[in-house]
This record gives C-alpha cells, sequence and structure tokens, in this order.
C-alpha cells in the first residue's frame, strides 16, 4: 500500500460510507423481519406507520451511501494509481537508465500498466470491502446474539467458512492461475504489441501469419492456466451460498425450538433471526473476490517493486557541469544486460559532427548510441564529454545536452502540438509548424481539422508508420540538445523521401539541423551521396554482456 500513497483520512471516509450502506441493508431487514410479522398480527395501522417510514428511508438511504461509497473508494483508487504510476515513471527517469533495458516491450508494458492497475483495485475491491465486511459481520453476530446466543453461534461459524474458508480458497486459486499464466501473459503482450504496431512490416517480411499464431498459442496457453485454476476458485464461489443456507437453516431450527419452549421468544424475534443473517451475508460475499484481487495485486506489486529496485540501484552520478559538446567514445563494446555486446569501436563526435552508424539487425546499434547517451553502462571502453567520463557529469545536464531519440518513442493521445513539446515544453506554434514542415509534414498538418490542435486519437494509431516517424524526427529537432542520437529516424518511410531525410540531417550544411549541432543517424541503409564525416560499421562480438537482470535481452 506505501505504493499508491493511500490517505487513512480518504480510506476512512470510504470505509464509514461502506458501512452505512450495508448498515442500511442490515437493519432494513431486521426491520422488514419485524415489520412483516407484526402486520400479520393485524395491529392498528398506527403501530406501523414508524416502521413503514423507517423501512423506506433505509432503502432509500441504502442507494445513497451506496452512491457515495462509490464516488469515496473510486476517488482513493484513482489518486492512489496515479500516485504510484508517477513515482513510478519519476523513479525510472532519475534511476538508474538499465533498469528497463532488458525487459521486453510487452514485459514494460505490463508493470506500468495492467500491475499498476491491479494495485488500485485493491482499494475497490478488497481493502474497502474487507473493512466493512469485518464491522458489519460483528455487528449482525452481536445483534443475534440479544435474540439468541445459539444462532449468533451458527451465524459466526458461517460467516467464518464464507469470510476465511472461501477467500483462502479463491487466493490458493489466484496464485496458481497466476504463476502459471504470468510468463504466457507477457509473451502475449508482446506479440500482440507488435502485431498492432508492426502488421504491415510484418506482412511484407512474411512474418505476420506466424507472430500472429504466436499469439494466440501464448494466449492459449494464459486461458489453459487460468482453467486448471477453476477448481479451488468453484469451491470457493459455492462456500458462500452454502454457508448462507447453513446459517439460515441453523437459526431456523433454533427459532422454532426456542419458540416452542421460550415464552420470551416473540414470532417478530423468529423472523428476524431468520431474515437477519441473509443480509449479514451481502458483505462476507464479497471477501472470496477480495481474496482474488489480493492475491493478484500481491504478485503486481511484487513485479513493480522488482522494477523499483533495479531502477534504485547506484548508479555513479557526478556534479560535474557539461561543457560545449565534445563526445568521445574509445574501444567502446555495448550491449544490453545479458545479450550480446558488439565488437569494440571509436567515436569521435566534435560540435557540428555528422556521423553515421550502420550494422545489420541485432548488431548492437541502438544499444551503442544509448551507451554514448549515458542510458546503459559501456561493457567495455570509455565514453567522454570533454574529456569528462559521463559517469562523472551532472545527469541532469547531460540528459539536456545529449539526446536519445528511439525509432519506438511513445506518441501521446493529446494534440501534434502536445506531442512536439514534450521534447521541450515552450515551443510555440510557429516553431512547432516550421518544424514539421522540414520533415515534409506541412500539408498533412494543413489538411487536419484543427491543425497543430488536433487531438491524434489512439496515440501512434491515428498516425501511419511514416507520419509517425516524421512526428517523432520534429520533435527531435526541437529538443535543447547539442547532441542528437536519431535511431531509425527514417524508417518506414520510401526509399526516396527516407534517402533525402538522410542526406538533410547528415549535411552540416543543408540547414535542417544548426551546423553546430551533433547529429549521429542510426540506419541499416544508408543511401549514396551523403555528407556524413564518417561511416561507423558496429560489429556483433560473440561474448555476452555481463549482468544481473534475469529477464531475457531485447
Amino acid at each position: 500500500m506505501t505504493l499508491l500513497e493511500l490517505e487513512p483520512r480518504r480510506v476512512a471516509v470510504a470505509v464509514a460510507a461502506g458501512v452505512a450502506t450495508l448498515g442500511a441493508a442490515l437493519f432494513l431487514s431486521g426491520l422488514s423481519a419485524w415489520l412483516i410479522i407484526r402486520a400479520w398480527q393485524m395491529p392498528p395501522v398506527l403501530d406501523l406507520t414508524v416502521a413503514v417510514v423507517a423501512v423506506r428511508a433505509l432503502g432509500i438511504s441504502r442507494g445513497l451511501f451506496r452512491y457515495c461509497e462509490r464516488l469515496a473508494t473510486h476517488d482513493v483508487a484513482l489518486r492512489g494509481t496515479t500516485a504510484a504510476r508517477a513515482g513510478l515513471y519519476r523513479r525510472l527517469a532519475a534511476g538508474d537508465p538499465a533498469a528497463s533495458a532488458g525487459l521486453r516491450r510487452g514485459e514494460l508494458l505490463t508493470r506500468t500498466g495492467a500491475d499498476v492497475d491491479a494495485l488500485g483495485d485493491v482499494v475497490v475491491r478488497a481493502l474497502v470491502p474487507i473493512a466493512v465486511a469485518i464491522v458489519l459481520s460483528v455487528a449482525a453476530v452481536v445483534t443475534l446474539a440479544l435474540i439468541s446466543p445459539p444462532a449468533a453461534a451458527i451465524l459466526a461459524i458461517a460467516l467464518l467458512v464464507a469470510g476465511v474458508l472461501a477467500p483462502w480458497l479463491s487466493a490458493r486459486a489466484a496464485t496458481r492461475a497466476e504463476a502459471d499464466g504470468a510468463e504466457a501473459r507477457a509473451r502475449f503482450a508482446q506479440d500482440a504489441v507488435t502485431v498492432l504496431d508492426h502488421a504491415a512490416e510484418l506482412r511484407v517480411a512474411g512474418r505476420l501469419d506466424a507472430t500472429t499464431a504466436r499469439a494466440y498459442a501464448e494466449n492459449d496457453a494464459l486461458v489453459a492456466a487460468t482453467d486448471r485454476a477453476a477448481a479451488p476458485a468453484a469451491f470457493a464461489e459455492a462456500a458462500t451460498p452454502l454457508a448462507i443456507g447453513a446459517s439460515v437453516l441453523g437459526s431456523l431450527l433454533v427459532g422454532i425450538t426456542a419458540f416452542a419452549s421460550d415464552p420470551a421468544m416473540s414470532p417478530m424475534s423468529l423472523g428476524i433471526l431468520v431474515l437477519l443473517p441473509l443480509a449479514a451475508f451481502e458483505a462476507a460475499g464479497t471477501l472470496p473476490a477480495a481474496a482474488l484481487t489480493l492475491t493478484r495485486a500481491r504478485i503486481a506489486a511484487g513485479r513493480v517493486t522488482d522494477l523499483l529496485d533495479r531502477a534504485a540501484r547506484p548508479v555513479p552520478h557526478g556534479t560535474h557541469p557539461v561543457g560545449r559538446g565534445h563526445l568521445k567514445a574509445t574501444g567502446l563494446r555495448s550491449g544490453w544486460p545479458n545479450g550480446r555486446a558488439s565488437a569494440p569501436l571509436d567515436v569521435d563526435l566534435p560540435p557540428g559532427a555528422r556521423v553515421a552508424i550502420v550494422g545489420a539487425s541485432g548488431s548492437g546499434k541502438t544499444s551503442t548510441i544509448m551507451t554514448l547517451a549515458g542510458l546503459l553502462p559501456p561493457v567495455a571502453g570509455t565514453v567522454a564529454l570533454d574529456g569528462v567520463a559521463l559517469a562523472d557529469l551532472d545527469p541532469a545536464e547531460l540528459r539536456h545536452h545529449v539526446g536519445f531519440f528511439a525509432e519506438d518513442a511513445h506518441v501521446f493521445e493529446t494534440s501534434v502540438l502536445e506531442n512536439l513539446r514534450v521534447a521541450r515544453g515552450d515551443i510555440d506554434e510557429t516553431a512547432a509548424a516550421t518544424a514539421l514542415a522540414s520533415v515534409g509534414l506541412a500539408d498533412w498538418v494543413s489538411g487536419l481539422p484543427d491543425g497543430l490542435h488536433t487531438i491524434l486519437e489512439g496515440g501512434a494509431r491515428a498516425l501511419s508508420g511514416g507520419q509517425r516517424r516524421r512526428l517523432l524526427l520534429a520533435r527531435a529537432l526541437l529538443s535543447p540538445a547539442r547532441v542528437l542520437l536519431l535511431d531509425e529516424p527514417t524508417e518506414h518511410l520510401d526509399a526516396d523521401d527516407g534517402g533525402h531525410l538522410q542526406r538533410l540531417l547528415l549535411d552540416r550544411d543543408a540547414g535542417l539541423v544548426a551546423s553546430d549541432r551533433t547529429v549521429v543517424v542510426v540506419t541499416h541503409q544508408l543511401p549514396a551521396g551523403t555528407a556524413a564525416d564518417r561511416v561507423v560499421e558496429v560489429l556483433e562480438a560473440s561474448e555476452d554482456v555481463p549482468g544481473n537482470n534475469p529477464l531475457p535481452a531485447r
């Protein structure tokens, strides 16, 4: 619960609203039983007036309190998930850059998305319902004990079955399902995201059907794991109605016996003995689902905490200010944690340099420029800015001065202008329009219904592959970074347009990028006729990267 940063006062308000809701139901059940039996005795109508009005008031208040409980509970849950997700993003942004480097894309998406949502579900489906169930169960047992201690004992035992045994079975089923299905879920998320984002490229490469089939197979494995856990879950679902039936029958037998032998047992008391347990189980009936939610949240919290711990690993950060910007790597070998390392290479990037990095897929081009940006530690060799090792520089200044722009950078579901302001928050409409025009998006912007203020519904899904890549390139051009490290900036463009943009990027006199800014372009297909100062080829070596990341490398 520390991850959610819950405020005790707000949680108490939500619990109080829940207690008021089911408390109204509990008193409504008892009062209705009294009213039904008393009306059977045909007393004067005025004797029933107060009870009739109270029944109506309790019926109305139950719905009102339920509404208030939903508002309060979801307010706590949404605040908690917002705090957890913001804290996770802050830790990832400020912590060890390699924390998520070895995670599959689907795995990272699960940990920052579904796992955090699972933590928020704890408030709505576990924390508040458990607290309410405890209070209402005690109230029901005490109320029933005032009428018949034996009936109260039966109710207490039945509530323990429904509130302890059934949740334990649910938790056991959830643990089994999560243990068997977690890996399948991560693989499915990875392949599903790949198919959704790169369907066109996969179709051209002839791999779409195979990737889709693999995603279906992983989803089937997840379903099978869920089915294997269905048996204990079924017993958990059956425990509550069985406990209700046993409690009602037991109370009825106790009441009939007492009614026959104890003059103090009135017909109204007998009706309350029978109907009150039904309302008492309304709170306890949610506990199996609460146990299920708690189990899933515990597993999700473990994954989130693991990611936070990775980001919190000690990373050497200095305080040395960043100078003019001569970036140089000597004997540099880079690679993902527990992956393959690139062969040693030297890269000299004085201010204004134009360098292209080429290599086969998987050779380590992306990990090389991430190492140059200080996002991955070097496997071997050194990287220095103005003669100062990156680890000795102030990290905030380094991020401001050296910018890595990933090929799969996120496009947010907001306006075109706000997507560009991700790189620099003070960009005005004129600068944004100029940058978009420089990368070939002027006609596209002019055709949008609201121009730069048009909302990109669905984020990247609102764009073609080429439009998305041009938008990301415009974002990079608008950034304040003096060293631009661009990963496949022209991927998904046709050969002519992609080649033209690469020539502009690598030409110091073309005007697309200021001549005093350094540009490094990673590409697997360098067009002829570029004005690059140097072309660096990255070769993959056979040695594995040492590391302590147990997850498979990307």
